[in-house]
């Protein structure tokens, strides 16, 4: 419909531009004809562009029905926006252009309210973090930002085994449950039944607030090189993720979202005694709920303690070897916490029933004027991210808390 719009209205113009340009060859003025004739064109122009603003008015608004931003699909969009243009642009005291502007519109739209800063992407942030302390050497005349050493980290393992993800969240969410179903009896021929109904129960989730505040300095975010921009990216991502990652393992804590091993209702098992037949009574608790075990989560003394210990003495077949603990994946992280320093636990279960909403996956708020800072040429930024976390089947998990380490 545009494009018709839109090869009407350069018809006319080039049937214009034609007459004028033939009048002017001739040295000659329009005459009446082709005064008339423009005057009429140039009202058709003019209704066109009305028909084109209305269509494309009517585009707009269905592209904004189906959450579509307007340039591309909304993923193109989100692997557009680059953290270093959102600083600069702050830092600067000027308004943020291009992917940044738009994506940060569309978070707003989707999430209904005013962000305090600005709505990056999580997908903005996906590396490893590094500290701002060592931000100085990158910039170095011969200094090789690119072979930059980076500290270790704990491996950031729960979203990434199978969590799911409900994003672009806005008023608290409640997902009915069932809870118990109708009973059946035998009774004897003419006997009455028994009178039962279906109960339900919901789950829910409301938001929760993460953060942190850095500094870093005025000339790293000045820099335009991927390698500054991947240092500050990296800082902004592991100080959010590893606090939603702890939270989805554990949690619980004050103000946090409440992980698995926080969760009423999951099963428990015992490796103290850590041999084949305790590995294998741990599957069968998930099978005897109907549950799937997926995979198994597990510390890294916890792991090494697994490694380590034969399924029969004697036969050099260890309980966790190549990856697996009886066909099934094995993951291990220093997320997940030891009881104390002789005791360590293992979680088995499936995480597709872990539920990830997400409000706000994530808010910067720059701050140049903060004194102690602003002495140094430095700024502050505050990120933060809105998420909460609930288990749909408590009865999915298995997690024994007494394997010995």
């Amino acid at each position: 419909m545009i494009h018709g719009i839109k090869e009407q209205r350069a018809a006319a113009v080039a049937e214009m531009r034609s007459m004028v340009e033939k009048a002017t060859a001739e040295k000659r003025n329009l005459n009446s004809d082709e005064a008339a004739k423009f005057d009429t064109l140039k009202t058709k122009v003019t209704e066109l562009e009305g028909q084109e603003s209305r269509a494309s008015f009517l585009a707009e608004t269905e592209r904004r029905m189906m959450g579509e931003p307007a340039k591309g699909g909304y993923t193109d969009l989100t692997n557009q926006v680059s953290v270093m243009k959102v600083l600069q642009a702050k830092m600067e005291g000027r308004n943020l252009d291009g992917a940044e502007a738009e994506y940060h519109q569309e978070a707003e739209r989707r999430t209904g309210r005013k962000a305090q800063g600005v709505f990056i992407p999580m997908s903005a942030i996906e590396q490893r973090a590094n500290t701002t302390t060592s931000a100085p050497e990158l910039v170095a005349n011969i200094h090789r930002a690119d072979q930059y050493i980076e500290p270790f980290r704990n491996e950031l393992l729960a979203r990434r085994l199978g969590v799911r993800v409900l994003s672009g969240l806005t008023g608290n969410v409640t997902i009915p449950k069932h809870g118990s179903g109708v009973s059946v009896g035998w009774v004897a021929e003419n006997g009455d039944l028994s009178e039962s109904g279906m109960t339900f129960d919901n789950v829910t989730l409301s938001p929760k607030h993460a953060g942190g505040i850095t500094e870093l300095s005025r000339q790293l975010i000045m820099q335009s090189s991927p390698d500054a921009e991947r240092l500050v990216t990296d800082d902004l991502r592991f100080m959010l993720a590893k606090a939603i990652d702890t939270a989805l393992i554990k949690g619980g804590g004050t103000n946090e979202p409440k992980g698995v091993l926080s969760t009423t209702g999951i099963q428990s098992a015992s490796l103290a005694t850590l041999n084949w037949q305790s590995v294998l009574s741990m599957k069968e608790k998930l099978e005897l709920v109907n549950a799937t075990a997926a995979n198994w989560l597990m510390s890294k003394k916890v792991s090494t303690k697994f490694a380590g210990t034969e399924k029969s003495t004697g036969t050099g077949i260890y309980l966790l070897s190549g990856g697996q603990i009886a066909d099934l994946p094995a993951y291990s992280t220093n997320q997940v916490p030891n009881v104390d320093v002789d005791s360590g636990v293992a979680i088995l279960g499936d995480w597709s029933q872990v539920l990830l909403g997400i409000w706000s996956e994530i808010d910067i708020l720059v701050n140049p004027y903060d004194s102690a800072a602003y002495a140094r040429g430095a700024v502050k930024i505050r990120a933060m991210s809105t998420v909460d976390i609930a288990v749909r089947h408590a009865e999915s998990f298995v997690v024994a808390n007494d394997v010995a380490i």
